[in-house]
């Protein structure tokens, strides 16, 4: 079986916006929890886990929504961090660890958002050309010849 038939045959949801926002949260939530039970802190391999999470989102996204992979993956990023960031203390300790692995790490916030981006950008013109292949339904006319009288 060739590798296209097989990819043919993968499941292929379609996630609303918010629902694309929540399944990339709660994966990069789940890994950076699974890392942290494995490795300690492993941040390098949570970036390296991101890129797929974000492409697969972009791919999941329904087309209404296609907008709205770009701006989750970003902010799922962050939500899933937060277990593996390494801030100690209270409140204010675990935000400058948040901070710091954001920082740190950016390289990988950005590469899945441009992944994910890139995605949504082909998905989007590949939309834009089947609609364009379509034939265009007529309007209906209007009794009378097609003019409309205003309203007094």
């Amino acid at each position: 079986m060739s590798l296209y038939r097989r990819l043919r045959q993968m499941p292929n949801p379609r996630l609303t916006g918010l629902g694309s926002g929540l399944f990339c949260a709660a994966v990069m939530f789940l890994f950076a929890c699974l890392l942290r039970l494995l490795f300690g802190s492993s941040l390098v391999a949570y970036g390296v886990l991101f890129v797929p999470v974000a492409a697969l989102t972009a791919l999941w996204v329904r087309p209404a929504d296609l907008v709205t992979a770009p701006v989750g993956v970003p902010i799922a990023f962050a939500a899933g961090i937060l277990p593996i960031s390494g801030g100690t203390g209270g409140f204010g300790g675990q935000l400058m660890g948040l901070v710091t692995s954001l920082a740190l790490h950016a390289g990988w916030l950005y590469g899945g958002t441009l992944v994910a981006g890139v995605i949504v950008t082909v998905r989007k013109i590949r939309l834009m050309a089947q609609r364009r292949g379509q034939p265009r339904a007529v309007p209906p006319r209007h009794p009378g010849g097609g003019k409309r009288v205003p309203a007094a």
